[in-house]
């Protein structure tokens, strides 16, 4: 069952119309990138109210704070107040950087989510967490609040590049791995042109919902659905500073994943023959990233800026089998190397 603040539908005008007739802002203002202005703004365009429209670069190389720069000028220019909106349209990095400058323009204003990619419906959609990258480290600043509401439509998926939605499917392995071994079997069947995207926003959703609903500031429970994400956050880092190209995220989760599974071997005594599956079809879903040695010293040193570290000791959120997970795992830098390493030498 989902909350009441996030409505999943195949036609969401209906939805965003009953919203803003519920409502009276005096300002309304739509984020989006180049992508979303010229492929997702036509299909919700005549159910918004007259709005400010403010373009920003597509790319999680441009979520940062020279963006919200740009962002909070352009609210204060067309003098939006606290009584203003903020609709975010589009992925997961404008959902991130669009909630946190609403959060922190004028200490709050209202913002609405339309989520347009898979990664941003099934993982960003759900639980409140905002944020931009700084110093080259991911979603290291940032802060929690939850959207007044959130607009779901697996329609705008038709609208992506097939690297964008296979991004967004590693969240949705993600989740099965953590919390439901059932659903790994049914999605694990079929390859990413075989799956039913509106049965899997909802069980993505649902899961996610549950778990952050038990633990809304991460204080526990809420870092089983970093499984994959230290190494992978770390992976993605990375890349992101090298000239020669990024990952997108779900890519370098998928790899993070893949380290995480062979650590929950080491650490948690996950089964091996498990293994073996998980990584299997991991790899045939999304290859692998080529690694030299050097990128695996410089990956190493990123996990030392996770967000789940505590007392200098890197902490992996991890599987003791598919569905049930542990947290706070302990695990030195050598571990770390030694299963990039073996992700790599496949």
């Amino acid at each position: 069952m989902l909350p009441e603040d996030i409505e999943l539908s195949q036609n969401i005008s209906t939805n965003i119309q009953a919203f803003f007739d519920a409502t009276d802002y005096e300002k309304v203002a739509v984020i989006v990138d180049e992508n979303t202005k010229s492929l997702c703004l036509p299909l919700v365009k005549n159910v918004l109210p007259p709005s400010s429209i403010i373009e920003i670069k597509s790319g999680e190389e441009h979520k940062n704070l020279d963006t919200c720069k740009t962002i909070w000028e352009r609210l204060t220019k067309f003098q939006f107040d606290r009584k203003s909106l903020v609709v975010n349209l589009g992925g997961g990095v404008i959902g991130d950087m669009g909630g946190f400058c609403a959060a922190t323009y004028k200490r709050g204003i209202d913002f609405i989510n339309i989520p347009t990619t898979l990664l941003a419906q099934v993982d960003a959609s759900v639980g409140g967490k905002l944020g931009i990258d700084f110093m080259g480290f991911k979603n290291h600043i940032g802060a929690f609040m939850k959207p007044r509401k959130v607009f779901i439509d697996t329609s705008f998926l038709k609208t992506l590049p097939e690297n964008e939605l296979r991004s967004g499917f590693a969240e949705v392995i993600k989740h099965c791995l953590i919390a439901d071994a059932g659903y790994w079997q049914t999605i694990s069947l079929k390859d990413i042109h075989g799956q039913i995207w509106p049965d899997i926003v909802l069980h993505s959703l649902e899961v996610k919902n549950k778990i952050v609903s038990d633990d809304p500031f991460e204080k526990g429970l809420r870092k089983i659905l970093n499984f994959g994400h230290t190494i992978g956050h770390a992976i993605e880092s990375y890349f992101l500073e090298q000239n020669d190209g990024r990952l997108l995220h779900g890519e370098a989760v998928a790899a993070g994943m893949i380290c995480e599974t062979y650590l929950s071997e080491a650490k948690c005594n996950f089964p091996i023959c498990t293994t073996k599956k998980v990584e299997s079809y991991i790899f045939q879903t999304f290859g692998k990233i080529s690694l030299s040695s050097n990128d695996i010293d410089q990956i190493v040193r990123y996990c030392e800026q996770d967000k789940k570290n505590e007392k200098g000791t890197i902490n992996f959120s991890l599987l003791k089998e598919i569905g049930n997970p542990v947290f706070n795992i302990a695990v030195e830098q050598e571990e770390i190397r030694k299963v990039i390493q073996r992700y790599s030498h496949l």
